[in-house]
């Protein structure tokens, strides 16, 4: 299991022995890790070795199979556990933007606050607004999403999660689907998450910024943690060598 870093001596969010199969194809085989408040962990690792399942189960959009995952020591995993309450807590985005084509940006942003927290119009509609403002898309507030660039929908659908108020982030590959000059604008978006002290556990192939600004960085392979450790750690002298060739990999490709 991972030591926390010096900023906390508790755990926000733990995993023990989670495991996760799909028929007979197991895809997280006894995942260990303690999160601390405030602390970003990267998942990085190959395509099918497990980083999206780890991030839909912890939002309890897949059930596990055995295990715990616990939010401030409380099992959110035990059998018959309700997700909304959970969900409420831990925010999710995608790497597709899930924005409903329909409406419009603000209707997009106010519609969880509105239905779920029963905020009233106004109250969804400042604090929706201000956010918009603080992440450059004011102007966009009554835009249709094809309206936007990939980028532009990208952050729309992070301010979505943050308007509910979560505790802790989960961003699934969120770059994965734009075009490389609008990456950096999101990850601008996730910087600024990271220096408001928001826990996140994030999986990404832009393995630069997982160390620019990751806690923690977990390899994954075959449904386990075979390594993890400080970025500088990970990327400069990694110990076990199924993380040496995925990096080796990585720098052939031109991605760090």
């Amino acid at each position: 299991m991972s030591a926390l870093s010096p900023k906390s001596a508790v755990t926000k969010l733990s995993y023990r022995g989670v495991c996760k199969a799909f028929g007979d194809k197991t895809v997280l085989d006894g995942i260990d890790l303690d999160v601390g408040p405030g602390q970003a962990i990267a998942l990085i690792g190959a395509s099918g070795s497990g980083k999206s399942t780890m991030l839909r189960c912890t939002n309890l959009l897949e059930p596990i199979d055995d295990g715990a995952i616990l939010l401030d020591g409380d099992d959110i995993t035990e059998p018959g556990r309700s997700p909304d309450p959970v969900r409420r807590r831990v925010g999710m985005v995608f790497q597709s933007f899930n924005l409903f084509p329909h409406m419009t940006v603000l209707a997009n942003v106010t519609l969880a606050p509105r239905k779920v927290l029963g905020k009233s119009k106004d109250e969804a509609t400042d604090s929706a607004l201000a956010m918009l403002q603080r992440f450059g898309l004011a102007d966009k507030a009554a835009d249709y999403p094809d309206r936007l660039s990939g980028g532009q929908q990208q952050r729309v659908a992070i301010v979505r999660a943050l308007q509910m108020g979560p505790e802790v982030m989960l961003l699934d590959e969120i770059t994965s689907a734009l075009d490389p000059e609008l990456v950096g604008e999101v990850l601008n978006v996730v910087r600024d998450l990271r220096a408001d002290g928001m826990t996140m556990l994030f999986a990404t192939h832009e393995m630069s910024f997982a160390r620019e600004i990751a806690d923690t960085v977990c390899f994954l392979k075959n449904g386990t943690i075979a390594e993890q450790g400080p970025p500088q750690q990970i990327f400069s002298a990694p110990a076990h060598p199924e993380t040496r060739e995925f990096l080796a990999r990585v720098i052939a490709s031109g991605r760090l």
